[in-house]
């Protein structure tokens, strides 16, 4: 269910897109539903539903293929008539899963269990034990028998006393479901179809009513405002980082992580404090991240190390700009590595150094204050402190090649197209615009003129 306008949220935005841990609060749910091994997933929408439909088209999740359909409440009539809309796409075999769209950290799990209860001819209720149980529907039993949920609205004081509540998932057959929602009607005190009404119709026609208890409050947390959005983007950070350090990651503050995609980790990986990894991030065995780095849509080799303040910006896994750091490499501290940078092993970039669709090969140095876009880097290549590569000529770009043992002195500008052939040397000072043959010095820049007793201007007065 994602037809909800979010009013609270007091945002453009519908409720449903707004991000947690860098997915959107519904795409959660669905790739929780991928995880299940769904066959089909109804996604219904009301407010901005073209803008939600539109950010989930074509996407089935992390976790297996589905069949995506799309149905409108364009009224906004409550819950039960919500999944009425439903009815039309909806297959009559196998069990239904009723999740909400902002109720992003259900764990596959817990559903699975759910789904168990229910075993294919039982109504099935998520529920759990409140404190304060204040705008959630309580679960009234006869002894284990679950008889009704009560919406808070049309509870008796006796009723509100009730800690157990319902969590607005549940799992129960297609058929039945089909049967009753057309049976539900509009007495009760807000005036709507309660999805919750089903119970009563379950009960009347000997269909048994189970409830799946769990004590994980995160898990059916939902999100109404900006304040409740932040609280679960810190749990959901928590959850992750306890993750992480259970599989012997070591975490110099848990809470001054964010992951805000995928995380996978090798052996003996130790992250310091106030680091972001979005998208797709590898860090294989013994890496190291310094402080207050952003790493996207990368690869980082056994060994390497990320000092601090670095910033590494791969593109779409799988394409040419995802970026690729080797084994034993050294980056940063202040480098940035934009798409498409490919790393060889034991690579150095350093302070300020900022590598685009480029490639290193093992051993390249760019250690200072360098630029590097388009660019191909031999072995052992050393890249001189201030030099860059000139690839754009105002219209297109084009590419340099760095063969083997070149040298580059300090600030040098290589104007592509270029090759500077395999050992050679390059100048300090130099700007070159044409091939270099290997194993040659090439120096291009004016002679040193000295103008003795010159005097500078001044400001007129």
């Amino acid at each position: 269910m994602a037809a909800g306008k979010g009013t609270r949220m007091k945002s453009k935005l519908p409720k449903v897109l707004h991000l947690l841990a860098g997915r959107a609060l519904l795409k959660h749910v669905v790739d929780t539903a991928a995880e299940l091994s769904a066959r089909q997933v109804i996604v219904i929408t009301g407010h901005g539903a073209a803008e939600v439909e539109a950010a989930l088209a074509g996407k089935s999740g992390g976790a297996g293929p589905f069949d995506l359909d799309f149905v409108r409440q364009e009224l906004q009539l409550g819950t039960g008539h919500a999944v009425q809309q439903v009815l039309p796409v909806l297959r009559d075999d196998g069990v239904v899963v009723i999740l909400s769209g902002d109720v992003p950290l259900i764990r596959a799990d817990t559903l699975q269990q759910l789904i168990a209860a229910c075993a294919g001819n039982k109504l099935a209720l998520l529920t759990i034990d409140f404190a304060d149980p204040t705008g959630y529907g309580r679960i009234q039993r006869r002894g284990e028998a679950v008889q009704a949920i009560v919406e808070q609205k049309d509870a008796s004081a006796e009723q509100r006393a009730i800690n157990e509540v319902y969590s607005g998932m549940m799992a129960l057959p297609a058929r039945q479901l089909k049967q009753w929602l057309a049976r539900l009607d509009r007495n009760n005190a807000q005036g709507e179809y309660y999805l919750t009404g089903i119970v009563k119709f379950a009960v009347a026609d000997g269909v048994e009513v189970v409830a799946h208890k769990i004590t994980d409050a995160l898990q059916v947390a939902g999100v109404n405002s900006p304040l409740q959005l932040a609280e679960l983007e810190r749990a959901c950070q928590r959850r992750t980082a306890l993750e992480l350090m259970e599989q012997g990651v070591r975490l110099a503050d848990p809470a001054r992580l964010d992951v805000r995609g995928v995380l996978q980790c090798g052996a003996d990986v130790s992250i310091d404090v106030n680091c972001v990894f979005e998208g797709q991030v590898t860090l294989a065995d013994d890496v190291r991240i310094g402080a207050n780095c952003v790493i996207s849509n990368a690869s980082i080799g056994a060994g390497a190390v990320i000092h601090a303040f670095s910033h590494i910006e791969g593109g779409t896994p799988g394409s040419k700009d995802f970026i690729e750091v080797g084994a034993g490499s050294l980056v940063g501290p202040y480098a940035r590595l934009r798409p498409g940078a490919r790393l060889g092993a034991e690579v150095h970039i350093g302070n300020f150094v900022e590598v685009k669709n480029s490639s290193l090969a093992r051993g390249a140095k760019a250690n200072h204050l360098a630029y590097l876009g388009d660019t191909t880097v031999g072995e052992r290549v050393n890249f001189g402190a201030g030099s860059i590569t000139a690839n754009y000529d105002g219209a297109n770009k084009h590419r340099t090649v760095i063969e083997a043992d070149v040298h580059i002195g300090s600030n040098c500008v290589l104007i592509a197209p270029l090759t500077v052939g395999a050992g050679g040397t390059v100048g300090g000072g130099s700007t070159l615009s044409k091939d270099t043959p290997p194993g040659a010095l090439s120096v291009a820049r004016a002679r040193q003129v000295s103008i003795p007793n010159w005097k500078r201007p001044k400001k007129n007065k």
